[in-house]
């Protein structure tokens, strides 16, 4: 038995070390290749070969999810209320969208997109396979482990 008791004022968590935030960014990343790859398999129009490519697309597809999503999201609200946020699939399917088009500017990454409708059924896949593997393994919950 421990000498100690670990109490949380609050309810507040103990805010992750730099090496916990690191943990659960790769954790984040590597959960989006995943579904990225998975994706690519499922729909017929998207491209995708080599695992650089997966990580290299899910890095850019995590740095658009990190910084622009927020600002659409903001921006649709009127949208995403009407619709009860099932707009949201189609900022998704922009957001993959876009990050082909980035991707398509590098010549080592090899990802592409055939059409609205392969964006569209892959931004489902996509978020479908994040949300199910994000319940298996939870980033915070790494991030508190390490740190």
């Amino acid at each position: 038995m421990p000498d100690y008791v670990v109490v949380s004022v609050g309810g507040r968590r103990k805010q992750p070390s730099g090496a916990g935030k690191a943990a659960a960014f790769v954790v984040r990343w590597l959960i989006t290749a995943a579904a990225v790859w998975v994706a690519a398999e499922l729909i017929g129009g998207i491209t995708l070969e080599g695992w650089g490519s997966t990580l290299a697309v899910a890095l850019i597809l995590g740095l658009l999810n990190a910084y622009l999503k927020p600002l659409m999201v903001f921006g649709s609200l009127p949208a995403l209320v009407l619709t009860l946020g099932f707009f949201l699939i189609l900022i998704n399917t922009a957001l993959l969208a876009l990050t082909a088009w980035i991707a398509g500017k590098f010549e080592s990454i090899t990802f592409a997109i055939d059409g609205f409708w392969s964006a569209f059924w892959g931004a489902v896949i996509i978020s479908l396979v994040s949300f199910l593997l994000t319940r298996f393994v939870n980033p915070r919950k790494v991030a508190e482990r390490i740190g």
